[in-house]
């Protein structure tokens, strides 16, 4: 059965490791969701959160042609335990003076907040899990989405781990 994995990939900061990991995706045919890299805790060592969809057998498989990269320190699979998984999105979304209020409530209930106003336009700020995303840009759909632009998932093992 496929399901949804976050894993962490912790690497060593040099040029074209982005390239050779999403490389050895896309050539054993893994499709990536979603990566985000960026310094991690260590110096010198970069964190890549990769969302992807496979059974257990496939992770498996991701796993040791990871870690056959040679800048390839660690693979941490997140969704294995309980994590924290953020996501930003920025959405530009038609708004006449009108539509305002009804905007500003769907924001609100999403503990969202505009970021900036044009005469036609809001541009909206919402923070959460990729669910929360899906279901805001759903409510901002029918106003009509101009731009959309999302960070993808970045996520941490919860606790003392």
């Amino acid at each position: 059965m496929s399901t949804r994995h976050t894993i962490a990939v912790l690497v060593n900061d040099q040029p074209g490791v982005l390239q050779r990991v999403s490389g050895l995706f896309g050539r054993r045919g893994f499709n990536i969701e979603s990566i985000t890299v960026g310094q991690s805790e260590e110096t010198g060592l970069s964190r890549m959160v990769i969302v992807t969809v496979g059974d257990e057998q496939t992770l498996e498989q991701i796993e040791k042609q990871l870690y056959k990269l040679i800048d390839v320190i660690k693979v941490i699979n997140l969704s294995s335990n309980p994590m924290v998984a953020r996501e930003l999105a920025l959405i530009k979304v038609n708004a006449e003076p009108s539509e305002r209020p009804e905007i500003m409530g769907v924001v609100e209930t999403f503990r969202a907040a505009v970021v900036d106003i044009g005469s036609h336009n809001l541009m909206v700020q919402v923070v959460g899990d990729t669910t929360k995303i899906d279901a805001m840009i759903e409510l901002l759909k029918p106003y009509g989405i101009r731009e959309l632009s999302r960070t993808g998932v970045t996520a941490m093992i919860r606790g003392n781990v």
